[in-house]
């Protein structure tokens, strides 16, 4: 009696950290805003690839008062459903790019480039409509001189219209 409630114990499980999306999007296209050393906006744009993966680019601009950034994010991600329009997503991430500095106190004007690596972990929402949001989490490791930390925590929050 005890191998068969363990072994359903272990099929019930496993069948949960299994269960795979059924309807991720052809295609998604909206708006990123994060937080991680300074706010972020970003467009986004996502690709299924198949019913339980996508690809996800991010360009994102930064404005502050003695630089401009401009960023780029490519991530791949595996979705999993939770219950309904509901899911979880998980995935590796590469991106790169500029900063533009311009401060007159040190007449420095100079462009400089950035990269990193990062992964990804969010929840999503499908409303009936062609609305998808989202939150996640993307810990950024960075490969520059550009900044005072080598790891960025960035939070972000997205809203995506579906075709």
């Amino acid at each position: 009696m005890t191998k068969r409630i363990f072994i359903s114990f272990i099929v019930v499980v496993a069948s949960i950290f299994t269960a795979k999306a059924q309807d991720v999007p052809e295609h998604a296209i909206g708006l990123r805003l994060s937080e991680s050393d300074g706010f972020w906006a970003e467009a986004s744009y996502q690709a299924g690839l198949n019913s339980d993966s996508r690809i996800e680019l991010d360009l994102g601009v930064q404005g502050r008062n003695r630089f401009n950034a401009l960023k780029l994010t490519g991530m791949y991600h595996w979705v999993f459903n939770i219950d309904g329009g509901l899911n979880w997503y998980v995935g590796p991430g590469i991106g790169g790019g500029l900063v533009d500095f311009d401060n007159d106190l040190d007449n420095r004007d100079d462009l400089e480039t950035f990269g990193f690596v990062t992964g990804d972990v969010g929840v999503e929402y499908h409303f009936d409509f062609p609305l998808l949001i989202s939150i996640d989490f993307r810990p950024e490791i960075y490969f520059d001189d550009l900044t005072d930390d080598d790891i960025i925590f960035n939070l972000g929050v997205s809203a995506r219209y579906k075709f």
